[in-house]
């Protein structure tokens, strides 16, 4: 027997007579394949109940002063008592009275158990919560130990109390929790207490105890049993949950999977009676007709997964799935299976994953076309998921391969997007060129449905004719939300009983979505049960030791987070990697506000600024796939685009120094959103007359209806930048109108003050004067973005600011890195109401024609 058994059994065996009691000394057998555990019904000096645990080659075990409930809402005292060998896991007889526990021992339940961390035990056991399943004849599903604190800081007692408390599962009996206590019988050889008492023979021979070896095979070993000892298929078991983590898991304990774009579905095969159930137990068996068709060859069982559209390329699609179920079109079915609960005789849920996955995959078809078991992966985490986002896949799920399976969200499942995604309730919506324009989502938050946030794109126009017709059937007069949109006068609200599946790439700092695209209605989900989708917790695995600190705590995976970028000057300290990323994630909504799904170059600098600096245009092969590609017309190689915090930490990690997007979407690279107009000083001309020439700019522009925004650039020139709304008709202005209608504005400001303003690039023709630079507003031309940094001494960046502060002593140069990331608050952001302000430029171009 291990030292540690036999040091943690010494207060068992000083307690016992070995001579006058039949108890067990305790054997020598090593422990099994899988963990036992034992309640046995003690009627003593009070009757009571001892739980035992099989860990670390004994029993620990807690007397249960009430016995186990089934129901959430009791919490039973536990009180720790000491360990008890392995074979007491079989005892059961009379101690003789009066020594220690005197009186009748029954078997009263026994069986396998897991915990939900099993990695952690130990340490659960010291911090006192234990959260395991029990896969017993009587007790099943999970329950939680929980130590309970000393009263008034009084000192712990040496028998520590605990609670016993069932968890919430498909085996819970809310109201009904001491059912399970009225079995009068010995699970083991058929008699009460009062039989044992008096010496009567077993009722039936009785099995061998679970701690044996016998009864510690590996699940793929024993799949069957004889029938009279099958256990019958539950109806419905509630599933396993993820959580939300920011980095997949890394290390040999974990299994991973990709995160299929689906609906969760727990199938279930009794005497050839097919039934699919949603993740809230919904019947949609005939949803699903294929699924239902194709599972009704297979064998009994209880088989948990996902059930998914193929689109054309064969990959599974959330909005495919809309189609099909919708009746728009005709996809194919595929139903991806991950795990097996229950094989038609044994409740499977108390192996480990990987044991019943073994069993899974010999369960299914292969090569089937419906019924598909859902490969894992052992590599490493971050390397799957960077696998997953070139796939363009949802994410990945991360199982601890040992673990059991436990109805609700615990540690041992979590999950790790390439883009956040979850379920919200529409709540109102606005109309638009297609019908809808829209929709205000929000989420159940402590009674109140809080509003998170307007969802404008991932309609198309049959998806949009289609969601206004049932939002119209639900028109309400009054908003449904706690908080209030900035603008709500074209809002239509309506009542909040549809749930929306929408992709996002953040928040605000108001805590509203953003970048948030429609992907389908849910109807596996009541809308009384969405809440705001939790923050990503830190990743569970272990991480290795930091390198030497930089200034700035260094994201998860980055390499050479010390490595300096911006060389200390007289007036700014030096700036590394890691400051880099957390400037990027700390101003993440105003950057990407400006240069998310734009087609963007970056300015790198992989040795520093003072090293060597590279103007990427292209995507690279081998980039992060946290970095997108985009195929632009009449272009031979793909440009970049990141749509969230993500992409901006990927670009933190090349070290690039400066963000440069196009004036048009990806989406749409053929139509400008915006003009940027360069006022570029020649040597020697005081800023005072740059401030004056943008002011003289602004006011042209605004006698034209549009509605400029100045920005300083890190430099000694400023930006006046144009928002433009989209064409309102096909054949709207494209890029060629958008620079002619540029270059004639510059043109003008030349003509009437030529001493001042040129528009030759040519720098004989600039001296003196302010370049009036027009050339940026091409199609294959790039500005800096607003909230850049710029690869220049003491880290300057490209500053939004008020027309307020355009006037004598504004500093281009006086917003940088290390200031913004010092300052306690975000600073004010002046353009704001950027989106909300754009103009016509069909409009502008009539009216400069006139007036030129």
């Amino acid at each position: 027997m291990p030292a540690l058994a036999r040091d943690s059994l010494q207060p068992y065996r000083a307690k016992r007579n070995f001579g006058r009691t039949s108890e067990p000394q305790g054997a020598t057998d090593a422990a099994g394949d899988r963990l036992v555990f034992v309640v046995q019904r003690h009627d003593a000096r009070r009757l009571h109940y001892d739980l035992r645990l099989e860990w670390g080659g004994v029993l620990k075990s807690w007397a249960v002063t009430r016995g186990p409930s089934l129901d959430p809402a009791d919490k039973r005292l536990a009180v720790e008592v000491e360990d008890h060998p392995l074979d007491y896991a079989s005892f059961e007889g009379t101690i003789p009275k009066p020594d220690y526990g005197g009186g009748t021992v029954q078997l009263f339940d026994r069986g396998v158990w897991a915990p939900l961390d099993p990695g952690n035990v130990d340490r659960d056991l010291a911090k006192g919560e234990l959260k395991f399943v029990l896969a017993g004849e009587r007790l099943k599903g999970g329950f939680v130990l929980v130590r309970m604190k000393p009263r008034g800081g009084a000192k712990p007692e040496p028998r520590n109390n605990w609670l016993l408390i069932k968890e919430k599962d498909s085996m819970a009996t809310p109201g009904q929790g001491d059912a399970v206590l009225r079995a009068e019988t010995s699970i083991a050889s058929g008699r009460t207490l009062a039989q044992i008492a008096k010496g009567e023979a077993p009722k039936a021979p009785a099995a061998k105890a679970p701690a044996a070896k016998a009864a510690k095979q590996p699940a793929a070993k024993a799949t069957k049993q004889p029938a009279p000892d099958a256990v019958a298929i539950p109806r419905f078991v509630e599933p396993q949950l993820c959580r939300l983590v920011a980095a997949a898991p890394n290390g040999a304990g974990w299994l991973h999977e990709l995160k299929i774009d689906g609906y969760r579905l727990q199938l279930r095969i009794a005497a050839s009676k097919v039934t699919l159930r949603t993740r809230t137990g919904l019947d949609w068996t005939d949803r699903f007709p294929a699924i239902a068709q194709a599972a009704a060859a297979l064998p009994d069982a209880l088989i948990d997964g996902e059930g998914a559209a193929l689109d054309a390329e064969g990959q599974p699609s959330f909005p495919t799935l809309q189609g099909y179920l919708s009746g728009t079109n005709t996809a194919p079915l595929v139903f991806f299976a991950f795990d097996l609960l229950h094989d038609g005789v044994r409740d499977l849920r108390a192996e480990p994953l990987e044991a019943r996955k073994v069993v899974l995959r010999k369960l299914l078809p292969t090569k089937a076309a419906v019924l598909r078991y859902l490969e894992h992966f052992p590599a490493p985490g971050d390397a799957v998921l960077a696998s997953a986002c070139r796939l363009e896949m949802e994410g990945i799920v991360s199982k601890r391969r040992d673990a059991a399976y436990a109805s609700g969200r615990g540690e041992a499942w979590t999950k790790a997007k390439c883009r956040g995604r979850d379920e919200f309730v529409i709540g109102g919506f606005t109309r638009g060129a297609r019908g809808l324009g829209a929709l205000l989502v929000g989420a159940w938050r402590d009674g109140k449905l809080a509003y998170l946030g307007r969802v404008g794109t991932g309609f198309s126009a049959a998806i949009s004719t289609r969601l206004v017709q049932r939002l119209v059937k639900l028109e309400r007069r009054t908003k449904p939300f706690l908080g209030t949109p900035a603008k709500t006068s074209d809002v239509v609200w309506v009542q909040p009983e549809l749930v929306a599946e929408v992709a996002y790439g953040g928040w605000t700092e108001e805590g509203l979505l953003r970048h948030a695209s429609f992907q389908g209605l849910r109807e596996d989900k009541p809308a009384k049960q969405v809440t705001p989708p939790p923050e990503p917790a830190p990743t569970p695995a272990p991480t290795p030791a930091p390198p030497p600190k930089p200034r700035a705590k260094p994201p998860l995976g980055m390499s050479n987070p010390d490595r300096v970028l911006w060389p200390a000057t007289d007036d700014d300290p030096a700036l590394t990697k890691a400051d880099l990323a957390a400037y990027y994630a700390r101003f993440a909504d105003r950057i990407l506000a400006h240069v998310a799904g734009r087609p963007l170059s970056l300015l790198r600098a992989p040795d520093g600024i003072a090293g060597g600096l590279f103007f990427q245009r292209h995507a690279m092969p081998g980039q992060s796939p946290l970095v997108g590609a985009v195929q632009v017309e009449g272009q031979a190689k793909p440009y970049m685009r990141i749509d969230d915090s993500a992409g901006l930490a990927a670009l933190a990690q090349v070290s690039a120094v400066e963000l440069h997007p196009w004036g048009a979407m990806a989406d749409a690279p053929a139509v400008p959103d915006r003009l940027v107009f360069d006022l570029d000083p020649d040597e020697g001309i005081p800023f005072a007359r740059v401030l004056e020439g943008a002011l003289e700019l602004r006011e042209r522009l605004k006698a034209l209806g549009l509605a400029p925004f100045a920005r300083v650039t890190g430099g000694k020139g400023l930006h006046v930048v144009v928002p433009l709304a989209p064409p309102k008709r096909a054949g709207g202005p494209g890029w060629p109108e958008a620079k002619g209608f540029a270059r004639l504005v510059c043109a003008l400001m030349e003509r009437d003050k030529p001493r001042r303003y040129t528009t030759t690039l040519a720098k004989k023709a600039r001296k003196g004067r302010i370049f009036l630079d027009y050339l940026r507003n091409d199609r294959l031309s790039t500005a800096i973005a607003s909230w850049s940094p710029r690869a220049r001494p003491g880290a300057p960046v490209a500053c939004p600011i008020p027309w307020s502060a355009v006037k004598p002593g504004l500093n281009p140069a006086g917003w940088k890195i290390a200031t913004l990331l010092q300052a306690r608050k975000m600073p004010a952001d002046p353009w704001a109401d950027f989106a909300a302000a754009a103009g016509s430029l069909r409009d502008a171009i009539a009216k400069v024609s006139r007036t030129s």
